[in-house]
């Protein structure tokens, strides 16, 4: 073995070993691995940098930034409104759940579909009185499986794709990876649908307890819009909608002047406003599903250079500028093009209206705007934002329009006509022309951490394949195999890929084993497809541990698991993968 092949050998068993430690950040990880490989002449100097422009990392990236566009669309409330129901037994809300969060993988990020969909899970698991952490873990498995349906739905397929256009001339499409995908995604969504959950620790069944931490209730005001009906809409016809989310409707304001004992039957005219009790994201999704706006809302027009409306909470302190006066009094709307929506006092309703009412100190301010705005509206009044407690607007009205456009772009890369970054590129531009994005979000949608790692890892890669270290690797399995037939040595392969995938990051489990897997199939003399196929499903396949995939990360707090947890549920899912994979690939892709 020569001086290259050891030192590659070492620096990745360093890196492994660093990264499954987890104390030190991946990417801090794989980019000091990387310049000590270029130290020591291990990666050409030419090529140090070229990881960060390969196809595999701008797809990710662009990926990223078209999720968040119709996370802003509200594209998922299109097909989440009809999945909330507390009534429904858990194997079937589980099964629900999982189709849609399996779906939405394929078409965006598995990761962004679990955020999208988690806090609809965690509100129905709160109004069906039942522990979160029942329905949490199989909906991150589905996540994760249905990302295996698409090229873009995971990033491991998207690294297999653009290898195979480096080792064998061209990638895989878009859709090659979905005849194998669907027959793992559905075996595995039967799978926790119906047996997966029932092999949880036996405390999530029992009834959870109430923390003792609750949301502020805010005070706030709706605008009531344009009525077409062909009969008068009234107060009570909007009562199903605020219990469902958890809005008290407390009160109807006409002309400026609060209406004193209003009725259900009470009609609402436009340019009423309706007066409102809840938490912010309650209020948010009860604006959106009522069709209700807010003061102010004619100012905030999106475009070219318009930005996402974003709500804070800030705390008033006793030397506020705002301290005695109201926002009205300040021309918060007009001076900053900042909206106080809403007033939590300690529990206590407002009695005025909320751009009217003097402010107090201790009072918590609902502030609507854009980031920017937002910041120096703070400044100005002298209050103090509360970190983490935002809740972004969702801009329902284009929600078809997100879809258009992302479809569009797909249906032109898939037929040919561009290149796929090219395609998702166009949509981004799109998104940001119509306000779904705005500059900052186009960069904040990116996980950066996650892009210098594969930057980092695909020059270590290309030298450690070129050194020969691939080969190596591949002639042990295959004289481990020696005399058994092809689809043995496969297993064997989507077992070590699988083994590695749930204690290391699943990019960089991929860009290990592909080169490993195309030297096996040439070692064999069979074609490197189903090999390749075989590494992209077992590298997606994280579900032994809470440190494979983000996914199964993102719910473990919520959730309320521990490390060893996840086997419960994860190793079987992880032996029904391999037992109708391996079938599939070798139907699908022939050897």
């Amino acid at each position: 073995m020569s001086f290259e092949q050891s030192a590659l050998f070492i620096l990745f068993g360093v890196v492994f070993a660093l990264l499954v430690w987890g104390r030190i950040r991946f990417d801090l990880v794989a980019f000091a691995a990387l310049i000590i490989g270029a130290l020591l002449g291990l990666v050409p100097s030419g090529e140090i940098f070229s990881g960060f422009g390969h196809p595999a990392v701008i797809i990710i990236a662009l990926v990223l930034i078209v999720s968040r566009g119709l996370m802003n669309s509200g594209a998922v409330e299109l097909v989440a409104k009809y999945l909330l129901s507390a009534t429904s037994g858990l194997a079937k809300h589980i099964g629900l759940l999982s189709v849609v969060g399996a779906g939405l993988s394929g078409i965006i990020n598995n990761v962004a579909a679990l955020a999208l969909l988690m806090p609809l899970d965690l509100e129905a698991a709160k109004k069906a009185g039942r522990s979160p952490g029942l329905s949490l873990m199989p909906l991150s498995f589905a996540t994760i499986l249905g990302g295996m349906i698409t090229l873009i739905g995971t990033p491991p397929n998207i690294v297999i794709a653009e290898y195979r256009s480096d080792a064998l001339g061209a990638p895989f499409t878009m859709f090659d990876f979905a005849p194998v995908g669907l027959v793992v995604a559905i075996s595995g969504i039967l799978f926790v649908a119906l047996i997966g959950w029932r092999l949880l620790p036996g405390h999530f069944r029992d009834k959870p307890k109430e923390d003792g931490f609750a949301e502020s209730l805010y005070s706030a005001e709706l605008k009531v819009g344009k009525v077409s009906r062909d009969k008068p809409m009234t107060v009570g016809d909007l009562y199903p909608v605020a219990e469902d989310k958890d809005v008290a409707i407390i009160g109807l304001i006409r002309n400026g002047r609060r209406i004193r004992g209003f009725a259900r039957r009470e009609p609402i005219k436009e340019g009423d406003y309706l007066f409102v009790e809840g938490d912010p994201k309650a209020i948010e999704a009860f604006m959106g599903a009522a069709k209700l706006a807010f003061a102010g809302s004619e100012r905030h027009k999106g475009g070219l250079t318009g930005s996402a409306l974003t709500l804070i909470e800030a705390i008033a302190p006793d030397n506020a500028r705002i301290i005695g006066q109201s926002a009205f009094d300040m021309r918060l709307l007009y001076g900053q093009g900042v909206t106080l929506l809403g007033i939590s006092r300690q529990g206590r309703r407002i009695q005025k209206r909320v751009r009217h009412e003097a402010i107090r100190a201790g009072d918590v301010l609902l502030l609507l705007g854009t980031p920017d705005r937002l910041e120096s509206a703070s400044s100005w009044l002298g209050v103090l934002p509360l970190k983490g407690r935002q809740t972004g607007m969702i801009q329902r009205n284009k929600a078809w329009m997100a879809i258009a456009g992302f479809a569009l772009a797909i249906t032109v890369a898939v037929a040919g006509l561009a290149y796929l970054p090219v395609a998702l590129a166009a949509c981004i531009i799109f998104y940001a022309a119509t306000g779904l994005v705005s500059g900052t979000e186009i960069y904040q949608s990116v996980e950066w951490k996650v892009i210098v790692l594969l930057g980092s890892l695909i020059p270590l890669g290309q030298a450690f394949e070129q050194a020969g270290n691939a080969q190596l690797i591949a002639d042990g399995i295959t004289s481990l195999t020696a005399g058994a037939p092809a689809w043995v040595t496969l297993t064997v392969l989507m077992i070590v890929t699988m083994t590695l995938s749930d204690f290391l990051n699943n990019v960089a489990t991929c860009l290990i084993a592909a080169p490993i897997s195309v030297q096996i199939a040439n070692s064999l003399g069979v074609n490197p497809d189903p090999f390749l196929m075989g590494v992209a499903v077992a590298a997606s396949c994280a579900f032994l541990t809470p440190i494979g995939h983000k996914n199964n990360t993102i719910i473990m707090g919520p959730g309320g698991y521990r490390f060893g947890d996840y086997w419960r549920m994860g190793l079987p899912l992880e032996l029904l993968v391999l037992v109708v994979s391996i079938p599939a690939i070798l139907v699908f892709w022939p050897l």
